[in-house]
C-alpha cells in the first residue's frame, strides 16, 4: 500500500522525578538529605532510512511515545535517562506541525540518508532534596518532579527521490518501459490508469553505476488543479532530476499529448517546465506508428525538441533512451530542499508569561507556560515543595494578578490538571 501523506501524533518523554530522601544509618543520628535526581525522558527523532518509499508503515499506528526517565533514589542515586524514540521515514518526507490546525509550520525536509530532526525534547528529570539543603534548612522535604514531555501533532508530507522521473498521458507505455530497464514489477495493462501509485526501480548503467525512476502515473487534463489524482502524483516529480516524457504512438494526438503535459507540469509548479527532457515516442514496432514517425519527427524538431523512437514492449533502443537520460543527468542540479512560499511567523511567548480567566462553573485558571510546567513538577505532599511553589506565584506576580482580578477565599485555581484552593 502507497501512503504519501499522513498525520500522526508523537510525545517525548517526561522526566524521573527527584527523590525526597534521608540517610539513615546507623551512628549518624542526624543523617543529611540523600534524595537522587530524577533521568531525562526520551526524546522523539525522526530519521531518514534509504530502504523506505511510502509512509503505509504509519497506516496503524499514528500514535508514537517515548518512554520516561526513571525516578531518582537513596544515596543520591541518579534516575535512568530513557532511550530516546527514533521513527524511521523514507527520503523525501517533509515534516509539518499541525498542533495548531491554523498555524501549520515547516519544521523540516528530510532528504539525505541518515538525516536526523529531534521534533520533540524529553523532559529533564526532577532535582533530589539534595539539591534543597540550605544553613538554615538542613532537612529539605523538597523536591522537583520530572519535567513533562513535549507532544505534537504532525503532517507528514513524502514527495519521492529518483533521479529519473517517466511521464506522460495514460497508457502511455511508462510501466511497461520502467519494467524493461529495471526489476521493478509494476501492474501492466491495456487501458488507462492502470498504475494508481507511483512505483520505483532501480536501473544498473554498469558495474558502479545506478540510476532511481519513479513510473509516475498518466496524468490528463486540469490535474494541476488536482482533477484525477493530479496533485497527488504532480508531487513527486518535483524531486526528480530529469524527466522521460513518453509519447503514445497510437494515440489520436500525440503532439496534443506532448502540449498538454508540459502545461500541467508548469501550470503546478513553474520549476518542474525547466527540467531536463527526453523525449521518446512509444510503439515503435507498430506499423502505424513506423508510418507516422517521419511527421512526428519533423514536428517536434520545428519545436527544438529532439525525438528518438522505443519500442517498451519489444525493449527497441530502450537502453539507448536510458544512457541518454544519465547524460541528461550528470548535468542536471542538485535536488534543492523544500521551503514555503510563505513562511509562517509565530511570535515567541515569554515563558514567563500567564493569563487568568474564569471557568464556567465560576472558578479561575491560570495558564502560562513556566507556571503549568512548574505546577507538573511539583510534589504537593511535601510541605517544603508546595512553599516553593507559592515563591514561585509570588515571583511571577500570579498572585497579584488573583487578588487585582477579585478572588476570594476558598475559590478554586486550577493551573494545568491541579485544582488549588485559595487562601488567602
Amino acid at each position: 500500500m502507497f501512503i504519501d501523506e499522513i498525520a500522526i501524533t508523537v510525545r517525548s518523554g517526561k522526566g524521573g522525578d527527584g527523590s525526597v530522601h534521608f540517610r539513615r544509618e546507623k551512628y549518624v543520628p542526624r543523617g543529611g538529605p540523600d534524595g537522587g535526581d530524577g533521568g531525562k525522558g526520551g526524546d522523539v527523532i525522526l530519521q531518514v532510512r534509504e530502504t523506505l518509499n511510502t509512509l503505509s508503515g504509519f497506516h496503524y499506528n499514528q500514535r508514537f511515545i517515548a518512554e520516561d526517565g526513571k525516578p531518582g533514589s537513596k544515596q543520591n542515586q541518579y534516575g535512568k535517562s530513557a532511550e530516546d524514540l527514533v521513527i524511521q521515514v523514507p527520503p523525501g518526507t517533509i515534516v509539518y506541525d499541525i498542533s495548531d490546525p491554523n498555524q501549520p509550520a515547516l519544521v523540516g525536509d528530510l532528504v539525505q540518508p541518515d538525516q536526523l530532526i529531534t521534533i520533540c525534547k524529553g523532559g529533564r528529570g526532577g532535582r533530589g532534596n539534595s539539591h534543597f539543603a540550605t544553613a538554615r534548612n538542613q532537612t529539605p522535604h523538597t523536591a522537583e518532579k520530572g519535567e513533562p514531555g513535549e507532544e505534537k501533532r504532525l503532517k507528514l508530507e513524502l514527495k519521492l527521490i529518483a533521479d529519473i522521473g517517466l511521464i506522460g498521458v495514460p497508457n502511455a507505455g511508462k510501466s511497461t518501459l520502467l519494467a524493461a530497464l529495471t526489476n521493478a514489477r509494476p501492474k501492466i495493462a491495456a487501458y488507462p490508469f492502470t498504475t494508481l501509485e507511483p512505483n520505483l526501480g532501480v536501473a544498473r548503467i554498469d558495474d558502479d553505476t545506478t540510476v532511481v525512476l519513479a513510473d509516475i502515473p498518466g496524468l490528463i487534463e486540469r490535474a494541476h488543479e488536482g482533477v484525477g489524482l493530479g496533485h497527488d502524483f504532480l508531487r513527486h516529480i518535483q524531486r526528480t532530476r530529469v524527466l522521460i516524457h513518453l509519447l503514445d504512438g497510437l494515440s489520436v494526438d500525440p503532439m496534443a499529448d506532448f502540449s498538454q503535459i508540459n502545461s500541467e507540469l508548469a501550470l503546478f509548479d513553474k520549476n518542474l517546465s525547466k527540467k531536463p527532457q527526453i523525449v521518446a515516442l512509444n510503439k515503435i514496432d507498430q506499423p502505424a506508428v513506423q508510418e507516422l514517425w517521419p511527421e512526428f519527427k519533423k514536428q517536434m524538431d520545428k519545436l527544438g525538441h529532439e525525438i528518438m523512437p522505443i519500442s517498451a514492449l519489444a525493449r527497441t533502443d530502450v537502453r539507448k533512451l536510458l544512457r541518454k537520460a544519465v547524460e541528461a543527468l550528470s548535468k542536471a542540479p542538485a535536488i534543492e530542499t523544500f521551503e514555503p512560499a510563505i513562511p509562517v511567523y509565530r511570535p515567541e511567548e515569554d515563558p514567563k508569561d500567564f493569563r487568568i480567566s474564569r471557568e464556567d462553573d465560576g472558578s479561575w485558571r491560570v495558564s502560562g507556560s513556566a507556571i503549568e510546567r512548574s505546577a507538573a513538577m511539583t510534589y504537593w505532599e511535601h510541605r517544603g515543595s508546595l512553599r516553593r511553589f507559592q515563591r514561585l506565584m509570588e515571583r511571577l506576580g500570579v498572585e497579584e494578578a488573583l487578588r487585582a482580578a477579585g478572588i476570594e477565599e476558598g475559590e478554586t485555581v486550577h493551573i494545568g490538571e491541579y485544582a488549588l484552593e485559595w487562601q488567602d
